[in-house]
């Protein structure tokens, strides 16, 4: 007769977590290791984005800008790769959805807020600050709108005002290519020239809080067909070896053309729309409620 040998329980066993509207939850215990890997990497993309984004502040404030905006363009790489992955695996989540603008406000907000503060202070210390604010107030109103309008019956192919990665890329390509001696020359740092990325990044934090439409080239993130691979794979090489060659010119090249798209789309639209047919412009918007009215039946009182 065989020893009786008790089974271990998992200390955590007998908690289970509730949802306050009743609705089904399952615990990333109940789900396999592949499972749970599944569900998680987009997460951990986001998180190295903000861990990008912190180091980032870490190194403005040390005055290593170069180094400041290398990571500001790591954690772009990673917030396009958090977005790309959730969608090859079927990940994507509400609480994704707002891990991601949480990472984005670090990294887009933050990050490039100090990166210009801590470049203009020597000099124009009130300046410095304004812009730092101007800047983050901009990219968290652009944030929280977002999160505020999603629609599933939006065109994917436009963003609405410019995606926040997008305009910390112009800040950071400014200040990478100005901390450049080859590029930028000996007297930036001193004097009036100090102001460009303040005088440049005010373009950028406008047209984040605009209804202007920029493109998402989400086919080129996730192909689907083999002509968007092959077009992607080929932009990416193009992108790659420029940055070999010659880093400070690329990332400035990429961020201004790509803010010079939607003013450059305008133009072009009735061109585009007797050449290549109506799908070719962005559809007509339709005006939506103020965000800063409340939704209808929601309380006047909110509670922790």
């Amino acid at each position: 007769m065989s020893a009786h040998v008790p089974i271990r329980k998992r200390v955590l066993a007998r908690w289970r977590l509730e949802s306050h509207s009743g609705a089904e939850v399952v615990s990333l215990r109940q789900l396999s290791a592949k499972e749970q890997l599944r569900v998680t990497s987009p997460s951990l993309f986001t998180t190295a984005n903000m861990a990008c984004g912190f180091s980032s502040v870490l190194l403005a404030t040390e005055g290593h800008f170069q180094f400041a905006a290398i990571l500001i363009a790591v954690a772009i790489i990673m917030d396009i790769l958090d977005g790309g992955v959730a969608r090859l695996v079927g990940a994507t989540s509400p609480f994704g959805v707002q891990l991601d603008s949480l990472a984005d406000l670090v990294s887009f907000g933050l990050a490039p807020a100090v990166l210009v503060y801590t470049w203009v202070l020597p000099e124009w210390p009130i300046t410095a600050w304004l812009a730092a604010f101007l800047w983050l107030a901009c990219a968290g109103f652009r944030l929280a709108r977002f999160n505020f309008t999603i629609d599933p019956t939006d065109d994917k192919r436009y963003f609405i005002g410019l995606p926040s990665p997008a305009a910390a890329a112009v800040v950071m390509a400014t200040v990478f290519a100005l901390d450049n001696p080859d590029v930028a020359g000996p007297d930036v740092t001193v004097g009036p020239a100090i102001l460009l990325p303040v005088l440049i990044s005010l373009v950028p934090a406008w047209l984040m809080v605009s209804t202007v439409r920029f493109r998402s080239f989400r086919d080129l993130v996730t192909p689907r067909t083999q002509q968007a691979r092959i077009t992607t794979g080929l932009v990416l090489l193009a992108v790659v070896v420029g940055l070999a060659l010659a880093p400070a010119t690329t990332a400035l090249t990429v961020a201004y053309c790509y803010v010079l798209t939607a003013p450059l789309g305008v133009l072009t639209a009735p061109l585009r729309r007797r050449w290549l047919g109506p799908d070719s412009v962005a559809p007509p918007r339709e005006r939506q409620q103020s965000v800063f009215l409340p939704l209808a039946g929601d309380d006047d009182t909110t509670t922790d």
